[in-house]
This record gives structure tokens, C-alpha cells and sequence, in this order.
């Protein structure tokens, strides 16, 4: 696919710019205050992007950000990783790319070692509020950003027609984020505007059976406690569209194509500035219960990030 081609191609310019760029970057930020990797390449939370801008950049610097994530639930397997160039804590561009290994359902399907990659490249843009200069006002920092996805061709592609699903589309997203410095207390909530099934993986949207096919608002939550200076634990919460599910039924499958939400419950460590570990537990419900018996996909999460 075109669209897939050209976003590989940006990622290595990022790459390269990357390496030019991370060695200018000293930081002024707080250990964790700029969040960590998305699985979508975003700063932010593990599943939610933050109005924080990836990396260590303050004002006036440039910075940079590369992430690797494994996902382990009952029946899959998603690995992540990617990179993002923060411009001068104000502006964020991010590259992510996904592999979901779908295992034995993909057996089940007649589909024997059947992946599903997407790329995806983010743009966020800082528009009012400072999370740290202004954590003793009300006023929170807030950011808009978009996520241009591009599955990749697999065996799933006649699936994805037949249920009038596309292989591209684009997330819009507004985020809120509040740090409360002297309470070790950080929220954050996301509006997102989304066509995306299980985050892209099985398409956008779909038209058969008369399947809602429009831009969906759904909102994000995350909260985050500061135990120490570089520990923070905390928890999130992602509405997810459910587009699938009626074109599932006009197909025969029942709900074997409904969607769940997502959450989980993590613990991220900064030993360093420019390194930190986050590890989760995370629950992300039915994904495609007509191949996994209906099993809720629980499972764990570990992401490693390396900024400066």
C-alpha cells in the first residue's frame, strides 16, 4: 500500500533526524512528567496519549524519544515500537509501528501465522497550559493531535472488504492533562475521534449490514500517583468503538465481532533522565471472541523508553 510505503519512508527521515537531533537535548523536565510511549507512538500513558510532549525537550530544544512494547494476552501477541521528535516542548511528531501476532485464532480462521502491522505517524501540537508551570492553577496543559494509521496487506484483507471495512484512517484527539506537583498527582482525559477497530488492527469503520461507518467520541482516562521522585503507578481507561459488531451479525457471526474497552494498571520507573520501564496489567475484553471462545484478552505489558 502507497499510504504504508510513505509512512516507512518518513520514518527513516525521523530516524535520521533523530540521530542528529538527541544529542541537543538537555532536560529541564522532571523525572516521568513527560509521559511515556503509547503502543501508537504518542506520549502519553501505555494506551492513552497525554498532552505532554514526548522526549526531553523544553522550550527552545529539540529532543528526541524511541520506545519498544510487548503485549502478551490469552490468545495474542502485539509487539510495538517506534520513535518521536519533540520541537521545543511545544510540538510532537511520533512513528509507530505494530505487529499483532494472532496465533492460534488466526489458525482458526484458516489463516496459519496470520500478523496484522499497521504504521502509524502522529502529529500533536501543544496549544494552552504548562503541566508543570502551571500545576499550582487550575488551568491544565492541552494539546490536539492526529494519528494517520495504514494497515498492511494480509490474508484478512477479503474479511475486511466483505464487512466494508478500509485498511487507512485517521484518529483526531484532544487531550487535558493536570499535574498536581505537591500531591505527586497527575490526570489526564482524551476525547478522540475514531473509525478505528481494536485501534486500526482490524480496519476502520464498516458499511455492511447498515454498520455505523462515522467518526465516533470516545473519551480516554488516566491517573498516575507519584510514590517516588522516578516511580509512578497508576491506571487507565479507553472507550473503544464497536463498528464490527453489527456488520458481524449481517455476516452470521452473532457478536463474534464486538469490542470491549480497554484498561489497565501500571507501574513505570525511571532509574535515569533518558531511561525509564513500564509494566502493566491489561485487560482489553473481547477482541474477535468468534475465534477465542469469548475469553477476555487479560495479559501483561512491558514498554522500555530511551529519551533525551
Amino acid at each position: 500500500m502507497q499510504i504504508a510505503r510513505n509512512l516507512v519512508a518518513t520514518a527513516a527521515l525521523m530516524a535520521l533526524g533523530a540521530i542528529s537531533l538527541g544529542a541537543r537535548a538537555e532536560t529541564g523536565k522532571l523525572l516521568l512528567t513527560g509521559g511515556v510511549s503509547t503502543i501508537e507512538g504518542a506520549a502519553g500513558g501505555g494506551i492513552t496519549p497525554w498532552a505532554v510532549i514526548g522526549s526531553n525537550a523544553t522550550a527552545g530544544e529539540l529532543g528526541v524519544s524511541a520506545y519498544g512494547s510487548r503485549v502478551i494476552t490469552r490468545d495474542y501477541g502485539l509487539n510495538a515500537f517506534g520513535l518521536a521528535l519533540g520541537v521545543q516542548d511545544r510540538f510532537e511528531l511520533s512513528l509507530g509501528r505494530q505487529d499483532l501476532d494472532t496465533g492460534i485464532t488466526g489458525t482458526g480462521l484458516g489463516l496459519p501465522d496470520l500478523h496484522l502491522k499497521q504504521t502509524i505517524a502522529g502529529v500533536k501540537a501543544r496549544v494552552a497550559g504548562d503541566a508543570v508551570l502551571d500545576s499550582d492553577s487550575w488551568m491544565p496543559q492541552i494539546a490536539v493531535g492526529a494519528q494517520f494509521k495504514a494497515l498492511d496487506s494480509s490474508g484478512l484483507d477479503g474479511t475486511l472488504d466483505k464487512l466494508g471495512a478500509k485498511r487507512s484512517g485517521v484518529d483526531y484527539y484532544v487531550s487535558a492533562t493536570k499535574l498536581y506537583l505537591a500531591q505527586g498527582v497527575l490526570v489526564n482525559a482524551t476525547l478522540r475521534a475514531t473509525k478505528a477497530n481494536q485501534n486500526g488492527l482490524l480496519g476502520f469503520g464498516a458499511t455492511l449490514g447498515g454498520a455505523d461507518d462515522n467518526y465516533s467520541f470516545l473519551p480516554e482516562l488516566s491517573v498516575a500517583y507519584l510514590l517516588r521522585k522516578n516511580v509512578a503507578v497508576g491506571f487507565e481507561y479507553r472507550v473503544m468503538p464497536n463498528k464490527l459488531e453489527t456488520a458481524g451479525r449481517a455476516a452470521g457471526l452473532g457478536d463474534g465481532l464486538k469490542a470491549d474497552d480497554w484498561k489497565d494498571v501500571f507501574i513505570a520507573w525511571a532509574p535515569s533522565k533518558n531511561f525509564s520501564l513500564t509494566a502493566a496489567y491489561v485487560d482489553l475484553g473481547r477482541v474477535v471472541p468468534a475465534t477465542t471462545a469469548g475469553r477476555a484478552q487479560t495479559g501483561f505489558y512491558l514498554s522500555g523508553q530511551l529519551a533525551f
